[in-house]
């Protein structure tokens, strides 16, 4: 699969960017796509959540009121669930919401998610661009001009590029990621994926896995 390559004004470069069909070819894998964002959004939960159980509610040293006479029930602590300010039953408690997958089955998810993108028309590669110094409009000239302003953008860098990001990191809609550490929910939540020219390699190598030779 071949994709026309941009200059960062938006005209045609003349060049090619080359998918390797023999990976980017292969059947998604939808099971592994839900798997590794499902993964992903566990893993942002922080799981501080905490209530008060009847146990460790303050009060409730001594009998409330006496055991007969009143016509209510005979409580034998204000901490009780059932009153007003007494401990909370089944209440959240600090846990660890994080799911763990294989590397294989995160390689896998983000290969299919990037086949579905490349099925979709939704890849743009535009030339290496970097700036001199941090600044948004710079970034939106670009997307401007790349025909992806107003969607959402996650935008695949060749190597780190800190600059491109800290400029583009006050626009609501746009992601900038090294190509080799792109996320599944990522490239599933962008409408278009913006590619660097040389990060087309880079992102293949990381998801082609380790070869037959190396892992003998």
């Amino acid at each position: 699969m071949k994709i026309k390559v941009i200059n960062k004004d938006g005209s045609e470069s003349g060049r090619q960017a080359e998918f390797d069909d023999a990976l980017f070819g292969a059947e998604p894998k939808d099971n592994l796509i839900y798997e590794d964002v499902r993964s992903y959004l566990a893993n942002q939960r922080k799981g501080t959540a905490s209530t008060k159980g009847r146990s460790e509610v303050r009060g409730g040293g001594r009998k409330a009121y006496r055991q007969k006479g009143t016509g209510m029930a005979r409580r034998g602590s204000i901490r009780s669930p059932l009153l007003k300010g007494g401990g909370t039953v089944f209440g959240p408690k600090p846990r660890k919401y994080s799911v763990r997958l294989t590397k294989k089955m995160k390689r896998l998810a983000r290969l299919s998610a990037m086949i579905y993108k490349l099925n979709d028309n939704a890849v743009k590669v535009i030339e290496d661009f970097d700036f001199e110094t941090p600044k948004t409009k710079a970034a939106v000239e670009i997307l401007k001009a790349s025909g992806v302003e107003g969607k959402k953008v996650l935008v695949l860098t060749s190597g780190t590029r800190p600059v491109v990001y800290k400029s583009c990191s006050n626009l609501q809609n746009v992601k900038v990621l090294q190509a080799n550490n792109s996320s599944t929910y990522h490239l599933m939540n962008a409408d278009v994926v913006l590619m660097q020219e040389s990060a087309v390699k880079e992102l293949e190598e990381s998801l082609k896995g380790k070869t037959v030779e190396a892992e003998a």
